[in-house]
């Protein structure tokens, strides 16, 4: 199953975390586990006795994993003063390789657009985080510190 199926077929099927949630992050940051499972269930396709059941799991685990996620996200929409600012340093924390403004929104339902870039700009003044590039279709990159 490719990726891009898997992430079709739960927004076909009214996954709503993957809304607010980034299936493809959790699946890039479990890949391995991701092309294992694949092969696994890959294994005597053609004679029709492959065993699904280790993409299954792998799926609900993902989905697991993104209604987890989603939830504490849920608890964090009512926040007190400077919990925003939070919210959004831990969504740039949790990125993986470089990310958008776009995939921070999502991230960060309840944030406004001129707080995340406020936010991106302290942390690129502090020399946290790069800019690969300008405009909408900017990436950011964490820096090692």
């Amino acid at each position: 199953m490719s990726r891009l199926l898997f992430l079709l077929s739960c927004y076909h099927c009214g996954i709503e975390a993957g809304r607010y949630v980034s299936l493809e992050r959790l699946i890039e940051q479990n890949k391995e586990r991701y092309y294992e499972v694949l092969e696994q269930s890959s294994q005597r396709w053609h004679g029709g006795t492959h065993d699904p059941w280790p993409a299954v799991n792998f799926l609900l685990f993902i989905l697991t994993q993104a209604y987890e996620e989603f939830e504490e996200r849920v608890g964090q929409l009512k926040s007190p003063r400077g919990e925003k600012t939070e919210t959004i340093l831990a969504a740039v924390n949790r990125q993986v390789g470089s990310f958008r403004v776009a995939d921070l929104r999502a991230a960060c339902p309840g944030v406004g657009l001129d707080l995340i870039r406020r936010v991106l700009a302290r942390l690129r003044k502090e020399k946290r985080i790069k800019a690969l590039g300008t405009g909408r279709g900017a990436r950011w990159e964490k820096l090692e510190n």
